[in-house]
């Protein structure tokens, strides 16, 4: 049996395990995080070098604790950058961007504007979605119609589809199934004056490039690649925002005879930095050509960076050395 002196010493003897455990580096691993920029941490233990998030359980372990990471505004630093852009006196902009992978998304501006030739994707989706409800395929000339309106941006061939679709009745019976709630279509022949706001032209590209749409994937498919292959004179627009060729657009531009004054639009998906986001540009105002494609594509710039952040989070939490 073990003698009451032995058993003295014993309980004086100094834990050597706990004052080791105190003097070690902190070792801290990242665990989880959110689309909102939350991480989570567990500390295994102190080094101070600076407090951590956490709290001890029973058994001495340190529990997981969320560690709010700041929040960007991305509306508060788009409109810093548009309010911060040369725009002419008599010209107004709007704009709308969406981040299809973090759901991140920023606009800027309002009111209605013409659509120009942009709203020939509206009129192409309308197409293929009745099309869809018939359970049939585009004819050969509607196809034809079809490729040189939205590769060309040819303007006999919209006409002939906006015939086809039933004119403004038939696109704004489509565009109320496609969520498009500002939008209508303009009186008789007059496609071009169709009225719109960025925020539905946001809408549509999401019917066009998102998952979740009333546009069958076939119909998806084909509608994207006719706005990846628009003619080389039309290589501007939003298209400035991405990164090389990563892009399909519609581009739209109208001088208006009553003031002479240029309607410019732009409005698709670009790739930046591996990441899709939808943009779109809407313009009126405008004294050139030249000065409202500048101005659509310094607002297209704009808006993506807006979402800078977002993507360099989510960058940061998919590599591998975010772990570590």
């Amino acid at each position: 049996m073990e003698s009451s002196r032995a058993r003295r010493i014993r309980r004086a003897r100094p834990s050597r395990t706990r004052p080791l455990l105190c003097t070690a580096l902190a070792v801290v691993a990242v665990v989880g995080g959110t689309a909102a920029g939350t991480v989570y941490v567990k500390a295994q233990a102190h080094s101070g070098a600076g407090p951590v998030s956490s709290s001890a359980t029973a058994d001495g372990e340190e529990s997981v604790e969320p560690v709010a990471q700041p929040t960007v505004d991305h509306a508060a630093v788009l409109a810093g950058a548009m309010r911060s852009m040369s725009v002419e006196s008599h010209a107004e902009v709007s704009v709308a961007v969406l981040d299809l992978a973090s759901g991140a998304s920023a606009s800027y501006g309002d009111g209605a504007f013409d659509t120009a030739s942009i709203v020939k994707v509206d009129i192409l989706a309308t197409l293929l979605l009745q099309a869809q409800d018939a359970g049939r395929h585009l004819t050969a000339s509607e196809k034809s119609y079809a490729t040189t309106m939205i590769e060309n941006s040819d303007n006999d061939s919209a006409s002939a589809l906006w015939r086809i679709i039933g004119e403004a009745d038939g696109l704004d019976a489509a565009n109320e199934r496609l969520g498009l709630t500002a939008t209508e279509g303009g009186d008789g022949m007059l496609w071009g004056l169709t009225q719109t706001t960025a925020a539905d032209q946001l809408t549509l590209l999401k019917q066009v490039f998102g998952d979740d749409s009333q546009l069958g994937e076939a119909s998806r498919t084909y509608l994207q690649g006719l706005m990846g292959q628009v003619a080389a004179d039309q290589h501007w627009g939003v298209s400035a925002a991405a990164d090389g060729s990563a892009w399909a657009l519609k581009n739209g531009w109208l001088a208006r005879s009553t003031t002479g004054l240029w309607d410019i639009n732009s409005i698709g998906r670009v790739t930046v930095d591996g990441r899709d986001c939808l943009v779109t540009v809407l313009s009126k105002g405008n004294s050139t050509k030249e000065k409202g494609i500048s101005l659509v594509e310094t607002a297209a710039k704009a808006a993506v960076d807006s979402l800078a952040g977002t993507r360099a989070t989510a960058t940061a939490s998919a590599s591998p050395s975010a772990a570590r």
